[in-house]
């Protein structure tokens, strides 16, 4: 409930603001993307001017399936867009950043800059790359965005449609690895109250569900698992193949669940001339640390990296002697 203790902050800065931008991290996942629609609906309640910024070309399935299905419903634009949308007296504006708080991770560097009135809503840590210049709301210690934004939502008893209380949901189960990380009673009942509102579980399965293929090819990642020091589980792809970042990501959710492990990395290929490492933790071993030297960043239990114009094998050496540095501390 820490989003609650900090209300004061928040109902602050939404009466101030005339026109609202809701902005989240690069990569859109169910979490980012259900809370800029959760704090959407809260700040229509309150007849707010608002709209979404999204400038991603490429979506994850889920996140596809959701934006075609809420087309001409939610109000998205892109940031080149936004001085249609700003309002003049540039006080009067307030951007929210959700999902994220590092600088780098944020959709849009020009909508950072344009704007001056920020604040974030998140619940990753805090860290040398957090924004500097705005009003934080962080619980690095909730399962996930959506679920601070559920409890704004029960707490200003907002009506919302059954729908957008499964989008909510749905980033709950992905953030949490469908109820089996970084979960406390207090997650289990906002997915309680949301299911009150008519989240639908059965909807929930249809956003996560996956592609056989996809499917398939990440079962080759776990055909060459290494551990480190028996805590840390690492896996490569071939160069040969091209992953999305959230199939490497999935893998490393699916190392932690073999006995003794702490830690995860997985790298891969996630673009024609761009390698990818996807990290994860049970919160114990300090991953945002290790990815932090490589030019990437996360908190305590997720984060990534990437690497342009280098190959798998450069990569991997670089990730196993941050890794035994890290270890010899």
């Amino acid at each position: 409930m820490g989003i609650i203790k900090e209300r004061r902050k928040l109902n602050t800065a939404i009466r101030n603001a005339k026109t609202i931008f809701l902005m989240a991290h690069k990569n859109l996942d169910l979490d980012a993307l259900g809370s800029q629609i959760g704090m959407y609906m809260i700040l229509k309640r309150k007849k707010k001017n608002c709209y979404i910024i999204i400038d991603d070309k490429n979506h994850e399935m889920g996140v596809e399936k959701v934006l075609r299905e809420l087309e001409g419903c939610i109000e998205i634009i892109r940031s080149e867009d936004i001085d249609k949308y700003i309002y003049p007296r540039p006080s009067k504006n307030l951007l929210m950043i959700l999902d994220t708080n590092k600088t780098e991770l944020v959709q849009s560097q020009d909508v950072l800059k344009k704007i001056k009135n920020k604040l974030i809503i998140d619940h990753h840590d805090l860290g040398h790359t957090t924004i500097k210049d705005a009003i934080i709301i962080n619980d690095n210690k909730i399962s996930s965005t959506c679920e601070m934004i559920t409890n704004l939502i029960e707490y200003y008893d907002v009506e919302i449609e059954s729908y957008y209380a499964t989008i909510l949901l749905s980033g709950i189960v992905l953030d949490t690895n469908n109820f089996t990380l970084n979960t406390s009673a207090e997650t289990f009942y906002a997915s309680y109250y949301l299911s009150s509102l008519g989240a639908s579980a059965k909807k929930v399965q249809y956003l996560l569900k996956q592609n056989i293929e996809d499917y398939t090819e990440r079962q080759k990642l776990l055909a060459s698992i290494e551990t480190i020091d028996g805590k840390v589980a690492f896996t490569k792809a071939t160069p040969y193949t091209q992953y999305r970042r959230e199939d490497l990501a999935k893998v490393a959710d699916t190392l932690l669940f073999f006995n003794n492990i702490e830690a995860s990395f997985v790298i891969g290929k996630i673009g024609k001339d761009t390698i990818g490492i996807s990290a994860r933790s049970l919160g114990n071993y300090d991953i945002s640390k290790i990815l932090e030297k490589l030019g990437g960043g996360g908190d305590s239990t997720s984060g990534a990296a990437t690497f342009e114009n280098t190959t798998i094998s450069k990569v991997e050496q670089e990730l196993k002697k941050q890794i035994k540095e890290e270890e010899g501390e």
